[in-house]
Parts: structure tokens; C-alpha cells; sequence
């Protein structure tokens, strides 16, 4: 390793090396306890446990075949029993502590959706700040050589032995593990992957629930549009982005609906979606299926049975679709705060696991049919809606258009028509009436910890545009079907996360009115739409698009020169 010394260094270098300091301590290990290193012990036992095993079997086949009753045993056979018993013992709680450990972690209860459930006032259980890892530290404080122990570890990840993603449970320390997995990835590459920061992270916090085999975390810058005076509230949206002018655009936005007396906003439908798909003998078997779970008198019953998943998911309602003899059966259900997909997909395998008590000749194929629809396109979802169906409006004052928005009504207007109108519908667009609703949603879904890929159903959106008080004001309006959101369950614990939730007053679960914290939320990202696509389209009326990138969307170091 090359050593840089400064001035003034080489005298505090010679004293280290006429009086070197005390080694530090070593790490006391589970394993150190044993009279052998752990992996001479494993091997030991594995052979004990073949060889007792191997000798009774071939005792007890002698005596079948002596017709010797099985109980009498001599001493040989009790040293056996007890060396299989022992051995079977010691491996089980060797390789299946990890095994029992990785379902314990990945357990779904609902009661998780409830934040703070075990600690007094609602707070969070604090968690010890994870120790440091010896591996890719900072570089002041990473020592010269790897501990050997870890070493070996990386060695044994590198060569196969060990699966990577058993390093979390086999080790007990997250940061640890990943480090370990990171240097293992960097022998394995040969890439340093320098600029992938890897302390500053609680990787207790995303095990089993939200990303595997961690070997760092992207930094993403996060910026604040506001305040978007929605409903007679102030928020201050958070937006994670690295798109230049998104934020000051949204913000520019967010300023006009304020100074004209802010935007109101309405929850059409609340519910999350799943769709199984089954395949009957006969398409008039299926037929039959279609018209049992769309009879009113049926719902009660599915009802009770689909209830039973969750203190928070009720049932809604069950639409239907057939292709040949294939069933495809679209549950709706309310989900509380979460975003609920798993909610709902544990009441739809409780009313098929009921079913098959009907229709025994029904063959499931999937939980998913593609029916539902998740992460796609789709006309179920632009028509019927999915999550949250939110419409949000405003008017804006003439002289806010003129003085703010650089422009005027009658071009707003027409552009809005003849591009977002008429220019998708030219494109055959599906649910993409709009200017750029995908960009507002998709950095407010990542500032809050909702599922990135879901912004696809979820920016759904028309934006309507119409002069008003004899052309004078501007009536803006998004209508968005299908907003997915929640404010429990996966991404939205995490740290950074959880800050933002909290800066928007939706942070957990609402324990007065469940589900009124994830409303909240999805008329905040409709309020967020409605601030950007005012902008946007102000900004291409008066011809401001690319005079701004170039402003403002450029790499300069002294950010007082882009002023003029």
C-alpha cells in the first residue's frame, strides 16, 4: 500500500516504530469457544452423523432379516443412536438457525402496518447505530489488511462456497454483510465501484422487506416545491430528482395556484387491485364461476371469507373477464395506510382457497392475471381506476398568469388542446393526456418510499384547460385514476423516507380514520401534478422551455453567473 506523508509526519512515523502501538483487541467469536476452528468441528460432526447413520441402517437390516426384534440394542448401537443424536443435533443448529431466521424476517403481518405498535406514544423502537465494518470504510479510518477471519469470508463468497445471501443471517450484522459482499463483488469484477458510498446506511432496516444483497445505496438529491396551498393546507412537497429545472418549475407553479387562492382537491375511489386469472374444463364452466362470484347475493360471503386477511383490507366488489375457458377475476379492496398489495393478495388466496370447495375442477394459474393491472399501461385502470382516484383543480387569476406564468390564457388554452389533447391522441396514447405528470410523480413516489415502477399506472392523467369569468381566469384541472400510495409498508420506514412523509404531515399509519394519511398523500402528488403541468405549459406557451435548460440545467460551478 502507497504511504503519503505530509510535513512534519516522519517524526511521528520513526516514534510508532521505535514504541509501535498494542495490537487491538480481537474479536471475541461464537466459534472461539470450540476446541477446533469452526470448520474442522462441522466436519467432524457431518462424519459422525454419516457414520452412525450408516451403522444402524446396516444393523437394522440385519436384524429384520434375523427377524431380531428392533428394541433390543447392544452398546455399539446405543454409542451410535447417541452420536446420530448428537450430531444431528449440532447441524441443525448450525445450518438451520439462518434458514429459520430468513422466515422469521420475511414474515407479512399486518399489524406492521400499524407504525409504532410496540413502543409507548407511537414511537419507532430506536435501533444501536450499526458498528463499523472493517471492510471499504472511510478512508482514514479502513485498516491496512482485511481481519482474517473476514478474509476467508470473501475468499469462500468469491470461490462459491458460500452463498452471498446468507451473509445477513450467518453473520448477524447487515453492515457487515454487505461490505463483505461488496469486496466480494470487487474481486469478482475487478471494479471498485469507488463512487457508491457504502457507510451512512442502516441495513437492519431493509432486511427481508425491502432490497436484497445490499452492497451500498444511491445518494439522490432531494428538493422542496412550495407551498402548495391545497385544500386550505400548506404543504411543502419533497422531490427526489436529477432533472434540472423540475423542482423550480413545479415550485414556479406552486406559487401561481397560491397567489390565486389555491387548488382544491377530491377522492373519487380508494381501492387496490388483484387479479387472478383460473382455468375451468369448459368456458360454460367458467361462465358459471363468472356469474357465482358477480351475484350480489354471493358477495356477503366472500365478503367474510376475503376479510379474514386483514384487520384493514375489506372487500369491494369482484368484476370479471373470460378468454375461452380462462377466468380472470379483478378483486377491489380498501387497504388502510398501506399501499396494500399485499393486503389484497392474501383475501384473493383466501376466496380461491374457498372456491375450490365449488369448483374443485378449477385450475389456478396465477394470483396475477395481468388484470389487475400492475406496473403497466392499461385501460382497466385508466377507465375503473386502481389506488387512488384523485382530481384536482384550480383557477388562476388572469394577472397571475400575465405576471407569473409569463404568458396568457387564450395560449394556454389552445396549447393544452392541440398538444395534450389532441397531439396524444394522435399518438395513441393511453392515460398520457398530459404535459409531464410522470415526472412529479415519479420523484415525490421516490422521496416518500413508494414503488418507483408504479408510477406508470399511477401518472395516469388528463389535464383539462378552459378560459372562465368571460375569458378573464384560467380553470386548470388534473384527473388522475389510479394514484398507488401508502404511508406503512416498505419503503416509506426507511429514514430518509419516513422525513419526508413526516414533512407532509403523513407519516404512518392514521389511527382515528385508517386510509385518510394515504389519501392525503395522493391528493398532495395530484396537487404536485397540477403545479407542474401550470408550469410546463406556461413555460412552452411564452417559448421559455429551452431558454430555461440552458439557464438553469447547466453545469456551473458559480450559480451567481447563471443569474442576469
Amino acid at each position: 500500500m502507497e504511504v503519503r506523508r505530509g510535513v512534519g509526519q516522519g517524526s511521528a512515523a520513526a516514534a510508532a516504530v521505535r514504541h509501535p502501538p498494542p495490537p487491538p483487541a480481537a474479536r471475541v467469536q461464537a466459534g472461539d469457544a470450540l476446541p477446533l476452528p469452526i470448520r474442522h468441528t462441522n466436519l467432524i460432526f457431518s462424519a459422525l452423523f454419516a457414520a452412525s447413520l450408516a451403522y444402524l441402517m446396516r444393523r437394522w437390516r440385519d436384524k429384520i432379516r434375523s427377524s431380531t426384534p428392533l428394541h433390543v440394542v447392544g452398546l455399539a448401537e446405543m454409542l451410535a443412536i447417541f452420536g446420530l443424536i448428537a450430531s444431528l443435533i449440532y447441524l441443525l443448529s448450525f445450518f438451520g438457525i439462518a434458514f429459520v431466521q430468513s422466515i422469521v424476517s420475511s414474515s407479512d403481518d399486518d399489524e406492521d402496518f400499524l407504525v409504532g405498535s410496540g413502543a409507548p406514544g407511537g414511537a419507532a423502537p430506536s435501533r444501536q447505530a450499526p458498528a463499523p465494518c472493517a471492510l471499504l470504510g472511510s478512508p482514514a479510518a479502513a485498516p491496512e489488511k482485511m481481519p482474517e477471519e473476514d478474509e476467508d469470508i470473501v475468499a469462500s463468497v468469491v470461490a462459491g462456497k458460500i452463498p452471498s445471501y446468507v451473509l445477513e443471517t450467518r453473520l448477524g450484522d447487515c453492515r457487515r454483510a454487505a461490505g463483505i459482499r461488496r469486496e466480494a463483488v470487487r474481486r469478482i469484477t475487478g471494479r471498485e465501484i469507488e463512487g457508491l458510498p457504502l457507510d451512512g446506511f442502516d441495513y437492519a432496516s431493509i432486511l427481508g422487506q425491502c432490497c436484497e444483497l445490499p452492497v451500498g445505496y444511491v445518494q439522490l438529491p432531494v428538493g422542496i416545491a412550495g407551498p402548495l396551498l391545497l385544500d386550505g393546507q400548506r404543504f411543502y412537497v419533497p422531490m427526489a430528482t436529477t432533472e434540472g429545472c423540475l423542482v423550480a418549475s413545479t415550485n414556479r407553479g406552486c406559487k401561481a395556484i397560491a397567489e390565486s387562492g389555491g387548488a382544491t382537491s377530491v377522492v373519487l375511489r380508494d381501492g387496490m387491485t388483484r387479479a387472478p386469472v383460473a382455468r375451468l374444463p369448459t368456458a360454460r364452466r367458467a361462465a358459471e364461476l363468472k356469474a357465482f362470484l358477480e351475484d350480489p347475493a354471493n358477495f356477503d360471503t366472500l365478503s367474510v371469507v376475503f376479510n379474514r386477511s386483514s384487520r384493514f383490507g375489506r372487500l369491494q366488489g369482484v368484476q370479471c373477464a373470460m378468454a375461452g375457458r380462462n377466468l380472470y377475476m379483478r378483486f377491489t379492496c380498501s387497504t388502510g395506510d398501506a399501499m396494500g398489495m399485499n393486503m389484497v393478495s392474501k383475501g384473493v388466496q383466501n376466496v380461491l382457497d374457498f372456491l375450490q370447495g365449488d369448483f374443485p375442477d378449477m385450475d389456478v394459474i396465477s394470483i396475477s392475471g395481468n388484470f389487475c393491472s400492475d406496473k403497466k399501461p392499461a385501460a382497466v385502470n385508466w377507465i375503473e381506476g386502481r389506488g387512488k382516484s384523485v382530481v384536482c383543480e384550480a383557477v388562476i387569476k388572469e394577472e397571475v398568469v400575465t405576471k407569473v406564468l409569463k404568458t396568457n390564457v387564450q395560449s394556454l388554452v389552445e396549447l393544452n388542446t392541440i398538444k395534450n389533447l389532441a397531439g396524444s391522441a394522435i399518438a395513441g396514447a393511453l392515460g398520457g393526456f398530459n404535459a409531464h405528470a410522470s415526472n412529479i410523480v415519479t420523484a415525490i413516489f421516490i422521496a416518500t418510499g413508494q414503488d418507483p415502477a408504479q408510477n406508470v399506472e399511477s401518472s395516469h392523467c388528463i389535464t383539462m384547460l378552459e378560459p372562465i369569468n368571460d375569458g378573464k381566469d384560467l380553470h386548470i384541472s388534473v384527473t388522475m385514476p389510479s394514484i398507488e400510495v401508502g404511508t406503512v409498508g416498505g419503503g416509506t420506514q426507511l429514514a430518509s423516507q419516513s422525513a419526508c412523509l413526516d414533512l407532509l404531515g403523513v407519516k404512518g399509519a392514521n389511527r382515528d380514520s385508517p386510509g385518510s394519511n394515504a389519501r392525503l398523500l395522493a391528493t398532495v402528488v395530484a396537487g404536485g401534478v397540477l403545479a407542474g403541468e401550470l408550469s410546463l405549459l406556461s413555460a412552452l406557451a411564452a417559448g421559455q422551455l429551452v431558454k430555461s435548460h440552458m439557464k438553469y440545467n447547466r453545469s456551473i460551478k458559480d450559480m451567481s453567473k447563471s443569474v442576469p
